[in-house]
């Protein structure tokens, strides 16, 4: 009787394994039965379709400043001495910083599409089958490993160009670099326009993270076939 049942026990445990397991090699099954050139393709859609969205919505005129879930707030030196900059009769200023900074972000931004069309144009079938098969971001992570580089190249000059005016410009990456030196504040946050171009691209990258969670989420709910196809696979 122990014997038959420890046969029992392993052969539930056994099935138990199989279960879990079973959807696992089904994705893979599935992905598989989609072809190497659909895999390349439906995932050049997508992601192509979460950057004409995230670049359409915080590309456009107060696309950061209507958005408060991407809105790019004072640098956190500043924000410490906004108050101080009011007393003293700078508010005008401080709030005409905040403005500045999120144009910015969004006429960079508005200029990004040519370098993912470029990055999908470099991704290889492996790199594609992998992407598919990661997590609900993984093409996201992917771009922004591929482009971030050239991102920042492409937009700190557009980022220059729209705070070179500013008052607090000068003054702020004065004020910053010397707290950046004593460890008050990231070395990142003590130039102003390094400051805007890595918070245009988290907002850039967030929200097409928020696209492929969507498209993966839904995939029968896109117009695009083969997005339905390749992601419908999954």
């Amino acid at each position: 009787m122990p014997f038959a049942s420890t046969i029992r026990r392993c052969s539930f445990a056994a099935c138990y394994v199989l279960l879990l397991s079973t959807p696992l090699i089904s994705a893979a099954a599935s992905i598989d039965t989609v072809s190497s050139k659909d895999a390349s393709a439906g995932l050049r859609a997508a992601i192509s379709q979460g950057v004409d969205k995230a670049i359409g919505m915080l590309g456009a005129p107060n696309g950061f400043l209507a958005n408060p879930k991407y809105t790019i707030p004072l640098p956190s030196a500043l924000e410490k001495a906004d108050r101080a900059l009011r007393m003293i009769g700078m508010s005008g200023d401080a709030d005409e910083l905040k403005v500045a900074m999120n144009h910015a972000a969004e006429m960079a931004v508005a200029d990004a599409k040519p370098v993912f069309k470029q990055a999908a144009q470099r991704m290889t079938v492996a790199d594609a089958k992998g992407i598919l098969t990661g997590g609900e971001t993984s093409a996201t992570q992917y771009f922004r490993q591929a482009t971030s580089a050239e991102l920042v190249t492409r937009f700190k000059p557009i980022v220059a160009r729209a705070t070179a005016k500013l008052k607090l410009r000068g003054l702020y990456d004065q004020y910053a670099g010397k707290a950046a030196q004593v460890g008050l504040i990231s070395s990142q946050d003590a130039n102003l326009n390094d400051y805007v171009t890595a918070k245009a691209l988290d907002g850039l990258f967030g929200a097409i993270a928020e696209e492929e969670r969507a498209i993966r989420a839904n995939p029968m709910g896109q117009a695009s076939s083969l997005i339905k196809k390749v992601f419908g696979a999954l």
